[in-house]
């Protein structure tokens, strides 16, 4: 019999692949999400950032004109596999989102929600 640990975290991840653009340490790399929520983000780059690095995000949304500008931070990451060429998942808690981007960021994860176009993860 499986144990059912009590959910910790605040908000849903959305299981959504989303293009997303990282600047961090003098380096750009193009990611895509894994999953989304309104606080942070996971997604999987070819190669480890510093703990706690600080991260300028852009984030594409479908059908917006502009991508949603976040300032976001590494809260963990970790090898996919144990190989040597293997990428890491990285989870961002997400600090500040671009006053004008707000509402669009936010309501295209609450249509997200509604449209039940994804996989939620409890």
């Amino acid at each position: 019999m499986k144990l059912k640990l009590p959910e910790r975290r605040r908000f849903i991840r959305i299981e959504v692949p989303l293009k997303v653009k990282i600047v961090t340490e003098g380096r750009v790399d193009d990611v895509v999400t894994k999953n989304i929520s309104p606080i942070g983000m996971r997604f999987e780059i070819a190669r480890e950032l510093d703990r706690a690095a600080k991260l300028d995000i852009s984030l594409t949304i479908p059908t917006y004109d502009t991508p949603v500008r976040l300032k976001g931070k590494v809260v963990w990451q970790a090898k996919v596999s144990l190989e040597d060429n293997s990428p890491y998942d990285v989870g961002v808690e997400i600090l500040e989102i671009e006053n004008r981007d707000k509402n669009s960021f936010l309501k295209y994860l609450c249509d997200l929600l509604y449209e039940n176009t994804f996989k939620p993860r409890y």
